[in-house]
């Protein structure tokens, strides 16, 4: 592990990028990270769902603590944890310093990680190092980043490569964020036509393809038109954390941009219920469940519930300002979170956390597990 460092509050020098878009870009990402972290940008009303849920507790769970293991496997990849660094940021100097602490914890763990969008990264190359992190971490399950809609905005095959073999990436992430478009300012609201152009990548690209939400969820009649489009893994990215109609709302400079981000903050689909009505039509589809999980107790529902991977932004952002010592902290804490409720529900495996009268919905909606 590297002495920690402390993380500057500018981003990269002005000369970095042509102005005035070396301006607009620095200030966005910067904004996303400073919102995230200094405001209260979390879903105040909606929330993930994992509440209603609890384990059947185990007194005797006939097995030995120490031999539980969390090892699974993802896209074929094998993980030391069923455990994904979601998606986050890139472009900024800050956002190169999260970046590779993230990046370092993922490989000594073997989870998988995500970067942020990687738009920034194809308009202006000079910023593509900020999330190169795959010589930080050459083993880990590494997903590239590009918005649907900019299939829209002149983007195709060759920029969907670019992003990436930029990162020597196992998959590409396309995320789907219609509402927070619609409240970011001067956002990009085309979709018209996405589905054929996503199916088009799908068949074209070298890499699975992973459709992702950004926080306010995949339906069930959603899901079944992207795998039909050919994804090959879906992440919910449910309502219940960070709400990015709130962070934009944050970040607007006009009152009707703030105002529709006030409006629209806790718009949703709890990610607990996405994540059951697309395993019930899909038991086989690789499916991540992230939005709102916040420790190992969350995971584990999301697992029992039927995702094969589970991903956290917002504490592992949090962490990454701190220190490394707060990053490796927290996945100690996480895998020891998951590892107790396994031992407690007398679940040897993963897998056995499916097992009926494991999980069931809870009539009292109390903080209990």
């Amino acid at each position: 592990m590297t002495a920690n460092l402390p993380l500057p509050a500018n981003s990269l020098p002005a000369n970095s990028l042509p102005a005035p878009e070396a301006a607009a870009t620095q200030n966005r990402k910067a904004d996303h990270l400073r919102v995230c972290l200094e405001e209260d940008v979390q879903f105040h009303q909606t929330t993930s769902g994992f509440e209603h849920y609890r384990f059947t507790h185990c007194c005797l769970p006939e097995l030995n603590r120490s031999e539980i293991g969390l090892t699974t496997t993802f896209l074929g990849k094998s993980l030391g944890a069923p455990l994904l660094i979601s998606s986050m940021t890139g472009g900024t100097e800050l956002a190169r310093l999260v970046n590779y602490r993230l990046a370092e914890v993922a490989q000594h763990y073997q989870i998988a990680m995500g970067v942020g969008s990687q738009r920034v990264a194809i308009e202006h190359p000079q910023v593509a190092s900020t999330f190169a992190v795959r010589s930080r971490a050459p083993n880990i399950l590494l997903f590239a980043n590009l918005g649907a809609v900019q299939l829209n905005y002149r983007y195709g095959i060759e920029e969907c490569q670019r992003a990436i073999d930029g990162l020597e990436a196992d998959a590409l992430i396309l995320h789907l964020n219609p509402l927070q478009e619609c409240v970011q300012t001067q956002g990009d609201t085309n979709f018209r036509g996405l589905l054929s152009k996503i199916a088009v990548l799908c068949e074209q690209l070298p890499v699975p393809v992973i459709a992702k939400e950004v926080g306010n969820g995949i339906s069930r009649s959603m899901a079944e038109k992207l795998m039909a489009a050919g994804v090959s893994a879906i992440d919910v990215a449910g309502a219940g954390g960070t709400s990015w109609a709130r962070v934009e709302s944050e970040r607007a400079k006009d009152g009707l941009q703030r105002r529709l981000g006030n409006t629209f903050a806790n718009w949703g689909l709890p990610t607990a219920e996405c994540v059951t009505e697309i395993r019930a039509i899909a038991p086989k589809l690789p499916l991540i469940a992230s939005g709102g999980l916040r420790d190992g107790l969350d995971v584990a529902k999301a697992i029992a519930l039927g995702a094969d991977l589970a991903g956290l932004a917002l504490p592992f952002l949090q962490a990454a300002s701190q220190s490394e010592a707060a990053l490796y902290l927290l996945v100690d804490t996480l895998m020891a979170e998951l590892a107790t409720v396994l031992f407690c529900t007398g679940s040897a495996t993963l897998a056995a956390l499916r097992q009926p009268g494991i999980l069931s919905r809870s009539q009292t909606h109390l903080n209990s597990p």
